[in-house]
């Protein structure tokens, strides 16, 4: 692991470095895989999107597979309390992540056996029940491979809990995003009430201290930097700041390809 602190107070938005904005060839050096890890509300979403827009490519949040399984199963009516049965619908069950076909805020296109489910998994009854689903070993795996599948195309910034570690162990470039348990609370109850919803900061941090403990101490891909990756602590960093970190890393590692 790698502690990264290479913002400069004279960089900002608009002093970006260079980085090529259309998708890269085979030739060039820019990083081909890019995962961001990060424990929950620490900005990796934000950052990935707009890393994966900056360089062309797939914007890829892996947590939209599991919610796609999760509705696949309640399409289905398979019982969720089934773990082989879910399993066995995960191993079946071909999902695919491509670059959004359409301009209705979608951040890409889900696909399960060749269909658009794309904002079908968002509704409440997924939200409910996708915890349950991704905590299944069977399905974890079966997922994996997808997942994986998916980052050996290349052109991809990979985010999740396990991506460094776990899904793209070769990835390019390993960013591991986080932010104090405080910091990420603030920011997540202020989201809350910036949508007119009702929040309450202690208990937002309560629950933020509780995903914390189960994302990190699970059995199956714990929540942990992958040993190579670089941490970047984002408790006094705006985005701006961040992304600038994250593509001057890219222009570093481009240089030394070179």
């Amino acid at each position: 692991m790698i502690e990264d602190s290479l913002f400069d107070e004279s960089m900002d938005e608009n002093n970006m470095p260079d980085v090529n904005t259309s998708a890269p060839k085979e030739s060039d050096s820019i990083p081909n895989t890019i995962a961001i890890d990060g424990p929950a509300a620490s900005g990796k979403s934000t950052l990935g999107k707009r890393v994966a827009d900056k360089l062309g490519y797939l914007f890829f949040d892996t947590g939209v597979m599991y919610r796609a399984i999760t509705w696949v199963a309640l399409q289905k009516q398979v019982d969720l309390e089934d773990e082989s049965r879910v399993t066995h619908l995960a191993q079946h069950t071909a999902l695919d992540i491509q670059s959004p076909s359409r301009d209705d805020g979608r951040q890409c296109d889900i696909l399960a056996d060749g269909v658009d489910i794309t904002w079908e998994i968002r509704t409440p009854e997924v939200d409910r029940n996708v915890s349950l689903v991704s905590s299944y070993a069977g399905v974890r795996e079966a997922l994996t491979l997808q997942q994986r599948k998916i980052g050996e195309r290349g052109q991809v910034v990979m985010m999740g809990r396990d991506i460094g570690t776990v899904v793209l162990p070769d990835a390019d470039l390993k960013i591991y995003l986080d932010a104090s348990a405080e910091v990420r609370a603030q920011r997540r109850h202020a989201e809350i009430l910036k949508r007119g919803e009702k929040s309450d900061q202690d208990q937002v941090l309560e629950g933020m201290h509780k995903r914390d403990r189960f994302d990190s101490t699970r059995k199956i891909a714990p929540l942990k930097p992958a040993e190579d990756a670089i941490i970047i602590n984002s408790d006094n960093l705006n985005e701006e700041q961040v992304l600038l970190q994250v593509l001057f890393l890219i222009t570093q590692r481009s240089r030394h390809q070179e």
